[in-house]
């Protein structure tokens, strides 16, 4: 009650929101439970963040290789809204050190739990993004995905994802645009139709223009890298990187390396 309080009071996470998914705690990684899209997800994030990192970062002065087994070894990467820990996990499998956070209890517990029956170390934190700000803590990259589109005020939250970022690390984020487009697919037919994740998961209104999310990077001094659209292909039944952002997309953002936190 504490935590829902504080969260009501003063944070950027709607505490509603919170409260729906620490219910879908124990069925995060259930393959064909109502988190299943986003394991049918996962592999094209993950690769996504991974290639964008090794054209980013270097190894001992030279590209880092992304087909390597371990490619992202020695960079500290942060999960901010991490849930059960489906993309933490896949990142910890890359090399990185992963700090995972969310402020639903129960989410945490069953990310640990799971964490540990798969031998995977991850530091895994019920915290909100706001309060880790306030520890002056950085990470060489930090994560923000299919979370933006469940906060109240995504400016204040991009602001304190972007002050976790080190000079010259990077941050990425996943997120719905809001067009006529994606409320057919993502709310009338993913919520209502197909049942790939729960009613009332979203609210359309919170869908995030690319243009939208460009500028709140900027004003937490980040600068946009690269961005791509994700799509489905029905036949298939897989995600895959497309030219199309009018639904799901991704966005890349840098800080400059001789630029200081922001105020």
């Amino acid at each position: 009650m504490a935590l829902q309080e504080k969260l009501r009071r003063d944070g950027t996470v709607d505490p509603a929101d919170v409260a729906r998914f620490d219910r879908l705690a124990a069925e995060w990684w259930a393959p064909d439970g109502p988190m299943r899209a986003l394991h049918k997800l996962d592999p094209v994030r993950v690769a996504y963040i991974r290639d964008e990192i090794c054209r980013h970062f270097t190894a001992d002065g030279a590209p880092r290789n992304r087909k390597a087994e371990s490619p992202l070894a020695g960079l500290a990467i942060l999960d901010i809204g991490c849930g059960g820990g489906i993309l933490a996990e896949s990142l910890a499998r890359l090399g990185a050190a992963v700090t995972a956070i969310d402020p639903a209890k129960q989410n945490i517990e069953v990310a640990r739990s799971h964490a540990a029956r798969s031998h995977l170390s991850i530091d895994y934190r019920s915290i909100s993004v706001e309060a880790l700000a306030e520890e002056a803590v950085r990470f060489d990259v930090v994560v923000a995905m299919e979370v933006i589109e469940h906060v109240r005020d995504l400016r204040g939250f991009l602001r304190h994802a972007a002050s976790l970022v080190r000079p010259g690390g990077m941050l990425f984020a996943a997120t719905l645009n809001r067009t006529l487009k994606s409320y057919a697919f993502a709310i009338v037919g993913a919520e209502y139709v197909l049942g790939w994740v729960p009613r009332g998961t979203h609210d359309w209104n919170r869908f995030v223009t690319p243009d939208e999310l460009a500028a709140a990077l900027r004003a937490g001094h980040l600068e946009p890298a690269g961005e791509a659209g994700v799509a489905y292909d029905p036949i298939g039944g897989k995600w895959h990187l497309s030219h199309d952002m009018d639904i799901n997309y991704m966005m890349a953002a840098v800080r400059p390396s001789g630029h200081s936190d922001p105020a």
